[in-house]
């Protein structure tokens, strides 16, 4: 499954070809993150409206943020296999940002709330086929000394995209509206909508340029080795890349609480849209800075513990940006959350691939790609839901989820490394 890139194709330790579709994804990844800050405000906006049953607003903006990371998770299994299965993985990179650039351009002409769910849906279908390839790509091109810092390179260079978004939106949307030459009108969600479609079609030119399929990728075979269960344990182990996938989904569901909550956050910290921005991008740095480092780390001194002190890291870093009341006490507690987050992100990507099957890379790494996408539904879900019953509950309810993660991993996940090639 693995072949050594030549040192023509290493740059600081990592394959070119890695870096370049980290360049490209970097680049999708800021408009991706404009959404984020703006649909929750839209969404309170008078730009769109209509009645879901009565909920409130910050409930409707859950749904809407979720609805995107369901609708991927349904979705990546049959993408991941179905790359598997023709061989191929740059066309589905490619056809997925087509269209989700496509439909980010569609939210500007958006009227009710259903139109957004819509969207949601479209576009969390569309993303599943670029994210299952993409990581099938990474894991592929590495081999089990550079797989880990292989994933903490690509998940830095998509998460700086992921974190400059957030401040560019909040920009358009404090300096608009805008007029274009012509006297074109455009307001400061219009903008921000234009902007992210055009940085997904600048990702789909740069995938185009720079990104190759792996060298001996080809058809997988039928049979799908996707489990629960571990079968040499007598069925009383879970597998461990279904283990690790209930881990990332843990760690994701903490990290996005803060999301959903936009309006009650900046009304608790008595603050506008662009210090919100700073705190969401202040995780996003955090993990950003530290994957490379605890990627190349788990390289040498096994994945395992990395992600056990990651988890119980995300307990208090967790339950405390419920409790804060200053704008630099939530930055605060969102870096050291980040940090927490980089200690379980790459290490479990990478342990997941020294579990991957020959040719099965983009269904089996599906499992965590589909968990990350539930883990942010939920905590978007959880923020929105729970948040009335006062601001600390869903932060208190994040952080039992990380204590429950971090017994799950000491007991059901494989402490030894390079399984996929012993197999």
């Amino acid at each position: 499954m693995d072949a050594d890139a030549p040192p023509s194709e290493s740059l600081l330790g990592v394959n070119r070809r890695v870096l370049a579709l980290a360049l490209a994804r970097m680049a999708d990844a800021v408009g991706n993150s404009f959404l984020i800050i703006v649909l929750p405000l839209y969404v309170a906006s008078e730009a769109v409206g209509g009645s879901v049953f009565g909920i409130p607003s910050s409930m409707v903006a859950g749904v809407v943020l979720a609805l995107f990371g369901i609708a991927s998770s349904i979705a990546q299994p049959l993408a991941g296999r179905l790359s598997d299965r023709m061989g191929r993985r740059k066309i589905f990179v490619i056809g997925g940002l087509v269209v989700l650039g496509a439909i980010n351009l569609m939210f500007a002409a958006a009227t009710a709330y259903w139109h957004l769910f819509a969207l949601r849906v479209l576009q969390g279908l569309a993303a599943a086929f670029t994210i299952t390839a993409s990581l099938a790509i990474v894991n592929e091109m590495s081999d089990p000394e550079s797989r880990g810092g292989n994933m903490g390179v690509y998940n830095s260079f998509r998460l700086i995209g992921f974190g400059a978004g957030p401040l560019l939106a909040s920009a358009l949307l404090e300096l608009g509206p805008f007029v274009l030459p012509g006297g074109i009108q455009v307001t400061g969600f219009e903008a921000t909508f234009g902007v992210a479609a055009g940085t997904a079609f600048l990702g789909t030119v740069l995938v185009g340029l720079l990104v190759q399929d792996p060298e001996g990728t080809g058809p997988a075979p039928r049979r799908l080795a996707l489990r629960v269960w571990d079968r040499s344990d007598q069925g009383t182990r879970l597998d461990t890349i279904f283990a690790l996938g209930l881990a990332t989904l843990v760690m994701a569901a903490c990290m996005a609480l803060l999301s959903a909550i936009e309006p009650e956050v900046n009304a608790r910290l008595d603050q506008g849209p662009v210090l919100f921005a700073v705190e969401f991008v202040a995780l996003i740095a955090a993990l950003a800075a530290f994957q490379p480092v605890v990627g190349r780390a788990s390289d040498r001194v096994g994945r395992k513990p990395f992600i056990v002190v990651g988890l119980l890291a995300l307990i208090p870093t967790t339950v405390i940006q419920g409790l804060v009341t200053a704008p630099w006490q939530m930055i605060v507690a969102r870096v050291l959350q980040g940090g927490a987050g980089a200690l379980v992100f790459a290490p479990a990507l990478a342990l997941a691939g020294d579990h991957t099957a020959r040719g099965q890379s983009g269904a089996q790494l599906a499992v965590l790609t589909v968990a990350f996408g539930l883990g942010i539904a939920t905590g978007q879900l959880t923020a929105g839901f729970f948040v009335p019953f006062g601001f600390a509950v869903p932060f208190m309810i994040g952080g039992g989820l990380a204590a429950a993660g971090t017994v799950l991993v000491l007991t059901q996940v494989e402490a030894y490394e390079h399984a996929a090639e012993t197999a």
